[in-house]
Formats: C-alpha cells, structure tokens, sequence
C-alpha cells in the first residue's frame, strides 16, 4: 500500500503536538542558551567575534556536507571574516560560490527580524545556484519548481530506487509556500525555539525547489534560531550536529512526513539534537573564555612570538601531545631552541610536565590539570 505523506492529510498544516513531552526538552535547551549567552557576556567584542567566526564557519561548511557538498575551509573563514569586519591576512580570496553560500547564511541571521519573502527566497536559491545548474543538470533558479515530474526523495543504485518521501505537486507549491510564509511572518504564540522546528518540517514537506531544499530549510531554521535568542553573533551550530546524527535526522524526517499531522516525534528530536549543539558549544565558548582570561592575566609575562603561537594552539585545541621536537617543527626551530622555549614556559607556570610514561616527555598548559 503506498505511503500517506503528510501533505495528504485532511489536517495538513495544521500541525499539533504534546506540550507535556515537550516541556522538559524545551527548558534545558532554554537554560543551556541563557549559560551559553551568559558565559559570552564575560568576554569582549573581540573574543565573541572570533567565536562566532568559527561557530558559522562551521555551520556552513557542514550544512553542505549534510548534501555530499565539500567547501574549501579557508576561503569560507575568509568570506564570512572580511564580512564581519575580522582580519583575514593569510586566507585566500573566497570564490563566487562560496561568496554566495556566506552571504545566504549571513543575510539568515544577522536579518533575522526582517520579513521572510518569496523573493529572499528566490535570492537565497540564486546565490546556492549561480549556474543555474545542479552539477550537470539545469535547473529552475530563483523560482519554485515546475513541470509534471514527481519530486522524490530516493535512495539506492538505480533500478532498485527506494523512495522515501514524494512531495507535492508542482502546481500545488505556490499556494502552500503563501501559507508558510504567512505563518513564518505571523506571532502564533508559540515559543521561537518550537516555531523553528515547525517550519524545518514543513518547508523540507513542500520541498518547494528543484534543489537546495535542505540547505534552505536549515537556514531558515538558523534564522528563527537567532530570531529566538536574540543574538546577532551564533555561538553553537545546528547543522553541525545534524551532520553527525545524519543517519537520525533523515530517518526522523523520513517517520514525520509519511505520517499524521501530529510531530511530536520530530520535535523531540529536535529539541534533544539543539540540545546537544549547545552542550557541545558549551565546551569550546568555555575554553575561549578561559583562553581570554589567561591572557589578561598574562599579559605581563613577557613571551617570544614562537611561545605565544604554540601556546595559543594549546588553548585552541592542540591535536596529540606537545613534545620538544613537534615544538621544534612547529616553530621551525632547533630542538635546543625549542627546549629553552619550554623550560621558559615552565618556569613562567604556563606549562607543567604532563605525568605520564613513554619515551618522550610531554607537556601540558598548567590550567588544563
């Protein structure tokens, strides 16, 4: 028996859910956003840009991989820095796609109070598709899809194609996009955070473009994210999270749209996904504010430019242990140079041995015992 999808319902669009299973989800996120926002108030401009920066780095570099798309790091951490004002010395000048891709996100949640639009929309849809091709293939640019093909959702090698969601017709989508906009635009009187897991479902439902579809939705829900928090700078990023619990969030999607009206099940999935995205940025907004506070206090300690470099990639996250001869390679230095350096450090107590065996000695910034 083939598939009821959701827009199929009698009740479509007039989605309904359980507040009670709700409620606990939507205060920890809440309170999970208040520490986040709080621990950002301690710190300067300075401090909460740089954040920032690698918040929606992150968020646009992994939105695109959730599509099997890979963008070039630097020249999105160069985009979305010359935008906001920050030093870009060293990265490359973005290209036009990339450029593109930034300024979609930008305009998404630093114009979060603005009005959502069919043109924004479109503008969005013109700047993911600047060719007006998707890979090989032409596609409707800036408008909302036509013609009579079926617009699937499928999986598997073709001729074993599994199809796990049929959107509306083309014809239908007009209309159904008013109602969503309408929607979006409107107070209902629900908490934001809800509101932004409504709209994910619905417009991924319509699946209103020939493509773009799912880097649209997760904009639009980045937008109502920070329309819901307040904040003009992104301190945690959703797709990030979405993108490893792919597998969940596509499965989640897929059990939503073939189903009723009722999604409590999307929306506790969720709430319990953003909830991870906070905790998970809830560690590294810790370590930048902890990485502030050291170097006020150190700032009297007088420091070379090698010692200031590595002991920022300590804060920054250091991969592996450090040790005389990666110091030396870092740096570029000689393995005696770089033992002076470290013996420095220690004296100093910016650095301690780290108590552990092996062959080599290790060492550790003395805040992280």
């Amino acid at each position: 028996m083939r598939a009821v999808y959701i827009w199929q319902q009698p009740t479509w669009a007039e989605f309904k859910w359980d507040n009670e299973r709700l409620i606990t989800l939507l205060s920890d996120v809440r309170n999970l956003e208040g520490r986040i926002i709080g621990l950002m108030d301690g710190v300067g401009f300075n401090v909460q840009n740089a954040t920032s920066l690698d918040v929606m780095v992150e968020d646009v570099l992994r939105s695109s991989e959730i599509e099997g798309e890979l963008l070039n790091a630097d020249r999105v951490r160069s985009s979305i820095a010359r935008h906001l004002g920050l030093n870009t010395e060293g990265l490359p000048e973005p290209d036009h796609y990339t450029e593109g891709v930034v300024q979609v996100m930008l305009d998404a949640v630093r114009n979060s109070n603005q009005t959502l639009t069919h043109d924004r929309l479109f503008n969005w849809h013109a700047a993911l598709f600047p060719t007006g091709r998707s890979g090989m293939h032409p596609i409707t640019v800036a408008a909302y899809r036509v013609g009579s093909e079926p617009m699937q959702v499928v999986s598997g090698a073709m001729g074993r194609e599994k199809v796990h969601y049929e959107a509306p017709a083309s014809e239908a989508v007009p209309a159904m996009m008013d109602k969503f906009l309408d929607w979006i635009n409107k107070e209902q009187g629900i908490d934001p955070i809800l509101k932004a897991a409504v709209a994910h479902l619905w417009f991924v439902a319509i699946h209103p473009f020939d493509d773009g579809n799912g880097r649209i939705t997760r904009t639009i829900t980045d937008m109502l994210l920070a329309k819901a928090d307040g904040m003009p700078h992104r301190f945690y990023s959703m797709s990030a999270e979405i993108l490893r619990e792919r597998k969940g969030y596509y499965e989640a999607l897929e059990k939503t749209t073939t189903g009723t009206t009722d999604i409590t099940p999307w929306l506790e999935w969720f709430l319990q996904t953003l909830r991870s995205a906070i905790l998970r940025s809830e560690v590294t907004v810790k370590r930048v504010v902890a990485k502030s506070s050291f170097w006020q206090r150190s700032r009297e300690i007088s420091m070379n430019d090698r010692q200031v470099k590595v002991v920022n990639m300590l804060w920054d996250g250091f991969d592996g242990k450090l040790n005389t001869s990666k110091w030396a390679k870092i740096t570029k230095t000689s393995q005696a140079t770089a033992l002076r350096d470290i013996s420095d450090l220690i004296e100093k107590g910016i650095l301690v041995v780290a108590n552990e065996g092996g062959r080599s000695t290790n060492y550790l910034l003395k805040e992280e015992l």
